[in-house]
């Protein structure tokens, strides 16, 4: 079973990954989480990459998730080679990266985007706040083009990782998962729309209830 955790900077991929996984773990699940190789490429090289540098940090990034998958019984890709196509702007059909990272999104069996709901925390790798809303559009366009299903997660601290929970397959996950707060959990159901003000003002509404 892999998981793969696509979003913008600063939507708790990371943090989401590690809950899972320790959550997993404790129903004796075997799980590997596989980090961003990007983030860890962009801390030690203190730039962003060039774009000849792109395509091998991708290619770095699945090798890791196929050496996990070897391993464990679930594997948890903290983002995926899509990210670092979209980071880097490589959106053309017949660029090799974008074409590698399609490729393998479709060898995912489970795709969770994390919501737009966390507040913006910089971590210095040469992203910022205005950036969020583009990227997070990019993810869903891409994925819903290549017909690749996705659920979004949203929530707060223990709820972020309820709704991950529930988008998962029952069989992973069995009755002993944390029970679902008493108003249920809003998950994206909609696999055509990719705009992600739709979901702001939705979540106003929600909030004046």
């Amino acid at each position: 079973m892999k998981i793969a955790l696509l979003g913008a900077e600063s939507t708790g991929k990371s943090t989401l990954a590690n809950e899972l996984a320790t959550h997993l773990r404790s129903m004796g699940r075997s799980v590997a989480v596989v980090p961003e190789v990007l983030r860890e490429w962009c801390q030690r090289e203190q730039r962003a990459p060039r774009p000849e540098e792109q395509l091998p940090i991708a290619q770095q990034q699945e090798r890791l998730v196929d050496q996990a998958a070897a391993q464990a019984e679930v594997v948890i890709a903290d983002t995926t080679a899509l990210m670092v196509a979209i980071y880097g702007s490589v959106l053309f059909e017949d660029d090799p990266l974008l074409k590698f990272a399609l490729e393998r999104q479709h060898g995912y069996d489970v795709t969770l985007i994390t919501g737009l709901d966390l507040p913006w925390i910089d971590d210095g790798l040469h992203r910022d706040a205005a950036s969020r809303e583009p990227v997070d559009a990019m993810v869903r366009s891409l994925l819903a083009r290549e017909r690749i299903g996705y659920r979004v997660v949203y929530g707060i601290g223990s709820e972020r990782l309820r709704n991950a929970l529930a988008a998962l397959p029952p069989g992973l996950v069995p009755a002993a998962a944390p029970a679902a707060p008493q108003r249920d959990p809003w998950v994206w159901r909609c696999d055509k729309c990719s705009d992600p003000e739709c979901e702001h003002r939705l979540f106003r509404s929600l909030a004046q209830r």
